[in-house]
C-alpha cells in the first residue's frame, strides 16, 4: 500500500456487508475469528450489522485518507467482460478537505473473490498449500495525487483520441480541465511514479472556465461528441463546452437558463448527439436541445417530477428510460416516449433519506443501483413482477418491492456509487468513510 502525497495512508480490506447481515475475514491465525457484535458496524438506529459472506461474490473497502465524495471509473484497455480474479481497475477521484484538496488518478489490483468457509477449511486441510497465500492475496491501492485548489465537488473524466481528460468542479466556481494521461501512467510504473512523487509539482489545468458566478455540482461529457461537456451551477445556469480544432474549448456565455433553482445534475442522451437533460432543486427534470439558442433550448419539461429537490438522474444507455432520484427518498423511472404526459412509468419508495446517487446497469437495461442517505444501496430489477400467488398465500413481505434484488450497508453517508462499465456486476461507491468495491450473487 502506498501513502497519498501530504503522508496519509491509502488503506484496504476485505470484508462485505449485506442489509442487516454482515461478515468479514479477518487476519487468520490458527482459525477464523467472527467479529464480534458489540464492535460490528451499525446503521443509524444502532443495529449491528452481521456477516453474510454468501451473499458476495467480492467485496473489499478502501480509503484515501481524505473523504473523496465523487469520483468516475477510467476505461482502461485490460478488456471488458472481465471475470476472472483478481480483478484490476483504475479511477478518478477528489477530495473534499478545509485545508488542502488533490484529484488522484488511482490504481486498485488483486481483487480477490471471497473465499467462503468451505473453501478455507479445505485450504487448511491441503498440506502442500503455500502459507503465503494470504499474503498474496492482499488487495494494492497506487494513487498519483494533483494538486487542486478548492474542494471538489464533482469529477468527470473522458477519454477524447485515446487521451484522458477530467473535468472538476470545484467549491471557488471555477470547472478544471485536466490532462492525466501521462499521470494514469505512474500507477502502473513505480519508477516513474516514486520520481514524480521526488518531484513534488503537480501539473495546472489545462483550461479554466469561471464564467458560472457560482459553484455548482452538475457535469457530464457527451459520449457521441469528443469533447462536449455540459456543466450546471447552483444559480440555475447550465453552460455548453465544445471542443475546438485547436484542442481549446469554447464555452457559450449564453446560459441554458429555464430552471429556476439549482442545478444539481445534467446527464447526455447515449443516443442522440445533442441531447441533454437536467434536473434540478425546483423539483423539475428538463430535456435540452444543444443545437437550439440558450434561451429556446428546453424542449420538455416535467414540472413537478419529484415532491422536493430532484438530485439525481441517469439516462439508459440502450432504452430511452431515465431514471431521477430526489429528497423525497423516491426513485422514479421516466419513459421518453411519455415524458409530455409528467408521469412517470415506475415509482419506488423504500429508501428512508434522499436519495444521493442512481445509475443505471451498462449492459442489462433492466437493472439499476442507487444509494441514499439512509447509508444503503438497492439494486433494482424492473423485470422482477409481483407473485399473485405467492401474494394470496402471504408468502410475499408486501413491504419490499419485488423489484428490489439487494441492500448493502455499512458505510456513512454514501454520495456516488458507478457499475464498473468493463467488470460485469462490479460496484464501486464512495462515502465519508471510504470506498466499497464490490459484487454480489443478485447480479
Amino acid at each position: 500500500m502506498m501513502s497519498s502525497k501530504h503522508n496519509q495512508e491509502n488503506n484496504m480490506e476485505n470484508g462485505n456487508i449485506e442489509d442487516d447481515e454482515m461478515e468479514t475475514e479477518e487476519e487468520e491465525e490458527d482459525d477464523d475469528s467472527e467479529l464480534d457484535n458489540e464492535n460490528a458496524p451499525t446503521n443509524r438506529e444502532g443495529e449491528a450489522l452481521e456477516y453474510d459472506e454468501t451473499a458476495y461474490v467480492m467485496y473489499h473497502q478502501a480509503s484515501m485518507g481524505d473523504s473523496c465524495l465523487s469520483f468516475d471509473i477510467i476505461r482502461d484497455q485490460l478488456g471488458n467482460n472481465r471475470e476472472s480474479y483478481p480483478m484490476s481497475f483504475y479511477m478518478v477521484t477528489g477530495t473534499q478537505s478545509a485545508r488542502y484538496n488533490y484529484l488522484s488518478v488511482v490504481k486498485m489490483s488483486n481483487l480477490h473473490c471471497i473465499k467462503h468457509k468451505e473453501e478455507k477449511t479445505k485450504q487448511n486441510e491441503d498440506d502442500s498449500s503455500d502459507e503465503s497465500d494470504d499474503d498474496e492475496q492482499e488487495p494494492e491501492l497506487e494513487s498519483v495525487p494533483i494538486e487542486h485548489k478548492g474542494a471538489i465537488n464533482r469529477i468527470r473524466c473522458t477519454h477524447i483520441a485515446d487521451k484522458l481528460v477530467a473535468a472538476t468542479w470545484s467549491e471557488n466556481g471555477s470547472v478544471n480541465i485536466w490532462d492525466l494521461d501521462t499521470t494514469l501512467e505512474f500507477v502502473d510504473d513505480m519508477l516513474k511514479l516514486s520520481a514524480y512523487r521526488r518531484n513534488n509539482k503537480s501539473p495546472s489545468p489545462i483550461f479554466q472556465f469561471n464564467g458560472h458566478q457560482s459553484e455548482g455540482f452538475a457535469m457530464d461529457w457527451s459520449p457521441n461528441i469528443p469533447g462536449q461537456l455540459a456543466t450546471g451551477d447552483c444559480k440555475k445556469n447550465i453552460h455548453v463546452w465544445k471542443m475546438k480544432s485547436s484542442g481549446e474549448w469554447q464555452v457559450d456565455q449564453r446560459p441554458y437558463c429555464s430552471h429556476t433553482d439549482s442545478v444539481e445534475d445534467i446527464q447526455w442522451s447515449p443516443t442522440e448527439a445533442n441531447v441533454f437533460a437536467s434536473c434540478s432543486v425546483d423539483k423539475s427534470i428538463k430535456i435540452w436541445d444543444a443545437r437550439v439558442s440558450p434561451v429556446k433550448a428546453c424542449m420538455l419539461t416535467s414540472s413537478n417530477a419529484h415532491d422536493a429537490d430532484v438530485n439525481v438522474i441517469h439516462w439508459n444507455r440502450n432504452d430511452p428510460f431515465i431514471a431521477s432520484g430526489g429528497d423525497d427518498g423516491v426513485i422514479k423511472i421516466w419513459d421518453l416516449r411519455q415524458f409530455q404526459h409528467g408521469k412517470p412509468s415506475a415509482t419506488f419508495k423504500h429508501h428512508k433519506a434522499p436519495i444521493t446517487s442512481v445509475e443505471w446497469h451498462p449492459t442489462d437495461n433492466s437493472v439499476f443501483a442507487a444509494s441514499g442517505s439512509d447509508d444503503m444501496i438497492s439494486m433494482w430489477d424492473l423485470a422482477v413482477e409481483r407473485d399473485p400467488e405467492a401474494e394470496d398465500s402471504g408468502a410475499e413481505n408486501m413491504d419490499v418491492p419485488p423489484q428490489l434484488l439487494f441492500l448493502h450497508q455499512g458505510q456513512t453517508e454514501i454520495k456516488e456509487i458507478h457499475w464498473h462499465p468493463q467488470l460485469p456486476g462490479v460496484i464501486i461507491s464512495t462515502a465519508l468513510d471510504g470506498f466499497n468495491i464490490f459484487r454480489t450473487i443478485s447480479v
